[in-house]
């Protein structure tokens, strides 16, 4: 069957709109049924068919407003006595009590109420609702917990052109702020807009600062003063000495002179335990190390240089990378060099070359960081190139007492665990955190945690050990914290950890006198024999000879070959 539609319309109709209107419904075409054609198909049975519905979702995203904090507070006074009582005047205060004690109504309420406040502490003396009868299987419970950490926040450089976060500082006051120095380490960064403020964040805001220190130069270290928690002491790229008072916003309250402070970026400054709180002192890769006092920064009140062959010679000094500061040992300091020595410095000796008391080597790089442990203070950690090593004072000609594996990427800081005796932390150039503890693993971390794309520069852990942050180049500061069982303190692990390092500084020291005893025995020896050791003059000549006798003999053969 052959439809055909035929439409006709004059030419000057052509190109104009179509007006279409509403029409009932009219059959056009009716096809009756063919049963013929049903032999030409297969009936299927059973037939299955799959639907599926399911109700149309939107996706909504709303950003609530955050809630603003304000900090308030309460001050209580003492009250409770008569209006013609001054309770800041001790001598009333003290006759009114002598008053009250003679009268008859109160020793009569003493005694009715001593019976009973006996009774109550007889029955706290028989029973210790307190005492906990299953310490033992909590703490063993505790133990088979595995090593784990998380993130709890993030801190993000607000300036478009991101710095390195070098150096971190928790607030003495419970931890509720910490400090972030951020400088470029890069020499001779020629960005522009770069910002020199380092900041000051607020745990429950991180998302804008709490204050913006703010300089002409960048800050390369921060440190808070614990015997005055509104000061702050920094370091800066241009060698100055600086300090905020944080009740009178962000602008510094004084610097060094520039002619007397550092040459070279301040890599660390700390306080002193002083009757005052005013006293620091400072490191540079200068190769100096001054003292100083915030009421008068004029000039440095010392001054030492870090000349290990003790004349007192800056042309000779190395340069100093980190600073360490224990208040247990108030008088001695260490100092990691760029060399990759490690200085043990003693503030109280007479004369300059006498405070240098022992150079530790061992590091190839420069060491990044230098601690002391907060358990043992004979003991501390250094972190350089590719390894963390750990040393004994006691042992002054041998090297490191432990140390961990060689890393491919390199190490860039570490610090202990306030908390736990044989735990430390190290941070690694691709971004890794490593936790270690020796008393259980020596080989390899009990947890490596990949924090960041980008090298990690900083590490600073609360007082409670739970809580660390991590500072990166890009100047992102994680916090992390970490399981109980890493910041938890077991039973018998400080007697355990002192037995560890002493048994290795022991060991250390056999296998260094077993050294001696065979290079002496190796002298005498070629000594019997008559043999005249080699001059190193003559054998360096000798070895150039063969170079380059080596090199013309190989241009023979070319020019032969080409010829």
């Amino acid at each position: 069957m052959e439809i055909k539609f035929e439409y006709t319309r004059k030419r000057s109709d052509f190109g104009r709109p179509c007006n279409f209107s509403d029409l009932p419904a009219e059959v056009t075409v009716d096809i009756p049924p063919d049963p013929s054609l049903a032999q030409d198909f297969i009936p299927q049975d059973p037939v299955d068919f799959a639907l599926q519905h399911g109700p149309v979702m939107a996706v909504h995203e709303v950003n609530t407003e955050r809630v603003q904090v304000t900090s308030r507070g309460v001050n209580h006074v003492e009250g409770g006595w008569p209006k013609h009582v001054d309770p800041r005047n001790t001598d009333m205060t003290s006759r009114y009590r002598e008053e009250v004690e003679r009268d008859e109504i109160y020793t009569r309420a003493i005694l009715r109420l001593g019976t009973l406040m006996e009774h109550c502490i007889r029955k706290n003396n028989a029973i210790d609702i307190y005492e906990e009868y299953f310490a033992e299987d909590e703490e063993e419970e505790g133990e088979e917990e595995p090593p784990s950490a998380k993130t709890i926040n993030v801190l993000r450089d607000p300036n478009p052109v991101k710095r390195t976060a070098t150096h971190l500082s928790w607030h003495p006051d419970a931890c509720k702020e910490l400090a972030v120095a951020y400088c470029s380490l890069e020499f001779q960064d020629k960005r522009r807009d770069i910002s020199f403020d380092s900041y000051i964040w607020d745990l429950e805001n991180p998302y804008k600062p709490e204050l913006t220190l703010m300089l002409s130069s960048p800050v390369v270290t921060l440190e808070y003063n614990h015997k005055d928690w509104h000061h702050l002491l920094g370091g800066c790229y241009n060698g100055q000495i600086v300090y905020w008072d944080t009740r009178k916003g962000g602008l510094p309250m004084e610097a060094t002179p520039v002619e007397l402070s550092h040459r070279d970026p301040v890599y660390g400054a700390i306080w002193l335990p002083s009757r005052t709180g005013t006293e620091c002192f400072s490191a540079s890769t200068d190769g100096q190390v001054l003292w100083w006092d915030i009421r008068k920064l004029s000039q440095p009140s010392e001054r030492l240089v870090l000349d290990i062959s003790r004349e007192d010679q800056l042309k000779n000094a190395l340069g100093a990378t980190s600073l360490d500061f224990s208040l247990s040992m108030p008088t001695k300091f260490l100092v990691g060099t760029e060399q990759g020595s490690i200085i043990n410095c003693n503030r109280d000796a007479k004369t300059p070359p006498e405070k240098i008391a022992n150079v530790f080597n061992g590091h190839i790089g420069a060491v990044y960081a230098v601690a002391r442990s907060p358990f043992y203070p004979k003991v501390f950690l250094s972190v350089g190139d590719w390894t963390a090593r750990i040393w004994s004072e006691e042992n002054l000609d041998s090297s490191s007492i432990m140390e961990t594996k060689c890393h491919v990427p390199y190490l860039l800081d570490g610090c202990w665990s306030p908390v736990k005796p044989a735990v430390f932390f190290t941070a690694k150039s691709d971004g890794t955190l490593d936790v270690w503890d020796f008393l259980f693993h020596q080989k390899d971390p009990s947890l490596s945690l990949k924090v960041s794309n980008d090298p990690l520069l900083s590490l600073r852990p609360q007082d409670n050990g739970r809580i660390i942050g991590c500072g990166t180049k890009q100047g992102t500061v994680t916090l992390l914290e970490i399981s109980s069982g890493l910041c938890t303190l077991r039973k018998n692990e400080k007697s355990l950890t002192s037995t560890m390092f002493e048994r290795e500084a022991r060991r250390e020291k056999v296998l260094q006198d077993k050294q001696r005893e065979l290079q002496v025995r190796a002298q005498l020896l070629a000594k019997a024999k008559g043999e005249e050791q080699e001059d190193p003059q003559e054998v360096f000549e000798q070895a150039r000879a063969d170079f380059f006798s080596i090199i013309k003999a190989e241009r023979q053969r070319r020019g032969e070959t080409e010829s």
